[in-house]
């Protein structure tokens, strides 16, 4: 027996070369990762289209299954629990009843949070600010949103998800990975992971995170959100930071040249090369791809976080903001500039949203920090002709309750978490614009028409991208793993264009 066999783990020694199971799984990692061919191709057909060659680095060559609506993807994740009934789904019948308690044949038994479930009313609490019907199809949305409303056009408004989670971890971990539990892959992950990038030299999931002024310090944002779970290493998201050093240890040493560090690293990747040839580790391989990304990313980052080639009108459209390194704003803009470069999956979290005290203080802020960055973004990408094929998510995990937790006109009222039915829109590749789909009732606390679980918008996602749900998976604790897990999840047609 080959004495290197006693000394590696069960995973590594059952993926070994000396192992026919090992042979196999190396050689399609090692295909997937750049050391069969340097660049992939995708297929693209279906009864709309011939078959089409798409140049990419990475990704699965069977990906896309057919014909995409949509390239890449940018995610606004409002973290928090922004409030649908106070920005999108106002109803006049709330304003009627405000005041009164919401009747127990409504809330039917729903599980309560802790922060609410011992009150002793649960008072009706109409939207707080005024609205109007906005865009071609009059598309309800708050004043608090000026600048959204008057891209309302542009927009697939979807009033009708409902997660069952109700509180922010469990909830965000769903709607960003498919599953409650940690440990499994992000949508980013999966998507770098199955169509990989159209740059080289970017990674192709970027992630950034903004504070916004509404609660603050906002529900904590962990890395894992972005992280690449059972998924290879190398197909987990890359967090930006604020400013011009936006990823850390990318400079070489004082006194190394750039001739020196490629030295180096083919001296790495080389020893690398031969202990995945001889273990079949997968991690060795994702390792060698995480130095070359680096090497790499020592020119395009520093290209792309200089704006001293934007004009100052691009700059202004996103509001005064953008000039604040790590704003939402800014990171608007960032990712425009990344979308623009082939960057896969761009997402962006804005914490703050939480409002279970001061909404009245603390919603106005908030939205202003998203507003005019969020219409900026979809005018700048429609300007450049990137709208068509740039899928744009404003999601957030769970809404808020029509009744007040807390009492009546105290200035400490807020809105407690609601997962039974809450407010996302879409813009962009594959959906349609200026479109609503989906009802709640009178007391806009229960869906009546048209419910989307969020396994419904994960599988509409990978449907714009050309990728089927169903035949999209990953072998884990002997499972076939999808994004949209186990129970049944339907593509929403009816959004489609």
């Amino acid at each position: 027996m080959n004495p290197l066999i006693k000394q590696i783990h069960r995973r590594a020694f059952l993926m070994n070369p000396l192992h026919s199971f090992g042979a196999m799984a190396l050689g399609t990692l090692l295909a997937k990762t750049g050391f069969a061919a340097d660049r992939a191709f995708g297929t693209a057909t279906d009864e709309r289209s011939t078959p089409q060659l798409q140049p990419r680095f990475g990704g699965l060559a069977e990906l896309p299954h057919f014909s995409p609506r949509a390239k890449r993807v940018v995610c606004l994740f409002q973290s928090g629990g922004l409030s649908h009934v106070d920005l999108f789904d106002d109803k006049p019948s709330l304003h009627q009843r405000a005041g009164e308690n919401l009747p127990d044949s409504v809330r039917g038994g729903q599980r309560l949070t802790g922060m609410t479930a011992g009150q002793a009313e649960f008072p009706v609490v109409p939207a707080l600010w005024p609205g109007k019907q906005c865009g071609q199809q009059g598309i309800w949305i708050s004043n608090l949103l000026p600048h959204l409303q008057s891209v309302a056009d542009e927009l697939c408004m979807i009033k009708s998800v409902h997660s069952e989670a109700i509180n922010h971890d469990p909830a965000i971990t769903l709607f960003n990975t498919g599953n409650q539990q940690p440990g499994y892959a992000s949508m980013g992950a999966w998507l770098s992971y199955g169509l990989g990038s159209e740059n080289e030299d970017l990674p192709a999931f970027i992630a950034m995170v903004s504070q916004g002024r509404g609660k603050n310090p906002g529900q904590p944002i962990f890395s894992r959100l972005w992280g690449s779970g059972f998924l290879p290493s190398s197909h987990q998201g890359v967090g930006l930071r604020p400013g011009v050093n936006a990823v850390p240890f990318l400079q070489d040493p004082q006194g190394t040249s750039r001739e020196q560090r490629r030295q180096l690293l083919d001296d790495l990747n080389k020893l690398n090369s031969d202990f995945a040839e001889r273990n079949g580790d997968p991690e060795t391989l994702a390792r060698i791809d995480a130095y070359e990304m680096a090497y790499r990313m020592q020119v395009s980052v520093p290209e792309l976080t200089d704006l001293r080639d934007e004009p100052p009108e691009a700059l202004a459209a996103y509001g005064p903001d953008v000039h604040r390194p790590g704003s939402y704003a800014a990171n608007c803009f960032l990712a425009r500039r990344l979308l623009e470069r082939g960057v896969r999956f761009v997402q962006l979290f804005h914490r703050g949203w939480d409002q279970h005290i001061a909404i009245q203080r603390q919603l106005p802020m908030q939205c202003q920090d998203i507003d005019q960055p969020s219409a900026a973004l979809i005018r700048d990408l429609k300007t450049r002709g990137l709208l068509d094929d740039t899928l744009v998510l404003f999601f957030t995990e769970f809404g808020r309750t029509v009744y007040g937790q807390g009492r009546l006109n105290d200035p400490g009222l807020g809105r407690d978490h609601h997962g039974r039915c809450f407010t996302v829109w879409m813009a962009g590749g594959g959906v349609k614009p200026g479109f609503e789909f989906g009802a709640t009732d009178e007391f806009g606390y229960n869906i009546v028409e048209n419910p989307i679980h969020l396994r419904d918008l994960h599988a509409t996602v990978l449907h714009c991208l050309g990728i089927d749900h169903a035949r999209f998976s990953y072998p884990f604790r002997g499972l076939n793993v999808r994004l949209t897990g186990v129970e049944e999840a339907h593509v929403i047609q009816d959004v489609l264009s």
